[in-house]
């Protein structure tokens, strides 16, 4: 399978994508919250991926219910978080490879991330990638997060391209509906949310890894 169009630039997202940290916020929420006697079930946890964390917050207070410090949790997650970075988060397979490749290729990129910008340089500059890409798009950076097409099409307009003239890379269900709808052109490479059916049909490809991408991208990116 190739893709339906030639491609110019490739925008990534970062958690999941580039980076190894949603186990460790799945495991920091959920010691939060057997911590005050709560459970954070998987599907809400699925649910919030890809979003802002204001967005997050919402469906927080709406699954623990009246009376919930919102704060105090956030605060224990955030700590409990920090502590497990520390002994590093692994860059998800393929990243290198991937990277080297649109520099071969002369490939702009951009990241697009529902994470703030302080995140950005805690998680890729301990990776030494921050001069890797050309763009970063994050919390700051729009008014509508995923799935909200306005993340990507800010990618696209700090690279100086067309939406549809760009790759997406995403491992959301909120991002591939984002990128989607910015007119990209979506690969998702699941990392714990399974693909669904409408994954499928917005997706112009599932992938295994940013292996398979690149391999993908070798005679398709425009130099």
């Amino acid at each position: 399978m190739t893709l339906p169009r030639p491609c110019a630039a490739v925008v990534f997202d970062m958690d999941g994508l580039l980076i190894d940290t949603e186990r460790l916020m799945l495991k920091a929420m959920d010691e939060a919250a057997r911590a005050i006697g709560r459970d954070m079930p998987f599907p809400v946890f699925q649910s919030m991926v890809g979003l802002t964390h204001a967005q997050s917050d919402g469906i927080l207070v709406e699954h623990f219910g009246p009376g919930f410090a919102l704060d105090a949790y956030v605060a224990d997650v955030r700590a409990r978080f920090v502590e497990a970075h520390k002994a590093g988060v692994a860059l998800k397979t393929g990243v290198i490879e991937m990277l080297d490749h649109l520099d071969a290729v002369g490939a702009p990129r951009a990241v697009a991330t529902s994470s703030r910008m302080t995140s950005v340089e805690t998680h890729l500059g301990h990776a030494g990638l921050l001069d890797r890409f050309d763009a970063f798009i994050t919390a700051e950076s729009v008014t509508q997060g995923k799935p909200h097409p306005e993340p990507y099409l800010k990618a696209a307009q700090a690279l100086g391209m067309d939406p549809r003239d760009c790759i997406a890379l995403e491992d959301s269900l909120n991002g591939v509906r984002a990128a989607a709808a910015a007119g990209m052109m979506t690969i998702m490479v699941p990392d714990m949310l399974a693909p669904t059916d409408e994954m499928h049909a917005l997706c112009v490809r599932i992938a295994q890894d940013l292996h398979e991408v690149r391999d993908l991208l070798s005679v398709m990116v425009r130099r």
